[in-house]
Formats: structure tokens, C-alpha cells, sequence
């Protein structure tokens, strides 16, 4: 692992709108924001072979997802001249309905907070070592693919 300190982006369970709505609260201090975009993934009832998604249990190979959302950021703050980006990703089981991703970006203007917000969706979508099962009304499972 290298010398820089890796933020960590992973919770237990779902991302409810408690936790959002205080990530974004917190911003209200910081005056030099003009615009933030924010992503919400929620997990959708499906249905699967005749049955029906009741949740996803998410695992990932944590220290490589880390290295990993590490270059994503710098990368994206490279490119839009971010003011601020928050990624959080659930670990463990997330029911249908609820939030398993949420990624929320700042900056002085609405348009680079938007680009760099749907940017770092696709790329943890595609890069992102994390992985869900799907959990099925009949209890069994399939590995989810990721689709746009």
C-alpha cells in the first residue's frame, strides 16, 4: 500500500437519508460551493427468473477498492476543479428500496459538479472492485451485473 491516506467509503447496511442529509448539511459552511450534483443507487425489486430481488448483499475486496476511489478522486478533482467529493458505498446487506451507493460532488459551479458526479458513478460501477448478490424471494442468489 502507498504512503497516502486512503479515505474509507465503505458502510454497514444501507445509506439512509439521515446520513445524506447530514453530508450535505455539513456543506452549508463552506461558502465558496456555488453547485453540488448527488447520486443516490438504489436497489430495485427485479425480477429474476420468475422471482423477485429482495435485497443485495454487497462484498468487495476493501483495500484494493480503496487504492482504487483513491485514483478515481484524484483524477476527477484533477478534471473538473472539484471543491469537494464524498463516496460512500454499502457493504452487507441492503434491501430493495433502500440506498447502497451515494456519491456527492461540490464545486464553485453546477456544471463541473454534475460532469464529475455522473463520471465517478460509471467508473466505480466499471473499476470498483465490489460485487452484489442478489437475494432472491425464493432465497436463492445471483451475482448482479452491472448495466447503465
Amino acid at each position: 500500500m502507498s504512503d497516502h491516506k486512503l479515505r474509507n467509503i465503505f458502510v454497514q447496511g444501507p445509506i439512509t437519508g439521515s446520513f445524506v442529509g447530514e453530508k450535505i448539511s455539513a456543506h452549508a459552511s463552506k461558502t465558496n460551493i456555488g453547485g453540488h450534483s448527488i447520486f443516490l443507487g438504489q436497489v430495485r425489486a427485479d425480477e429474476i427468473d420468475g422471482q423477485c430481488v429482495t435485497g443485495i448483499e454487497y462484498t468487495a475486496y476493501e483495500e484494493m477498492a480503496l487504492e482504487t476511489m483513491h485514483q478515481i478522486r484524484q483524477d476527477i478533482f484533477e478534471k473538473h476543479h472539484l471543491t469537494c467529493m464524498h463516496v460512500y458505498h454499502s457493504l452487507g446487506m441492503v434491501k430493495a428500496g433502500e440506498n447502497s451507493l451515494f456519491v456527492f460532488t461540490s464545486s464553485k459551479h453546477r456544471s463541473p459538479a454534475i460532469k464529475a458526479c455522473e463520471e465517478c458513478v460509471e467508473r466505480i460501477k466499471k473499476e470498483l472492485p465490489v460485487w452484489g448478490k442478489e437475494i432472491l424471494s425464493n432465497q436463492s442468489h445471483k451475482w448482479k451485473e452491472n448495466k447503465n
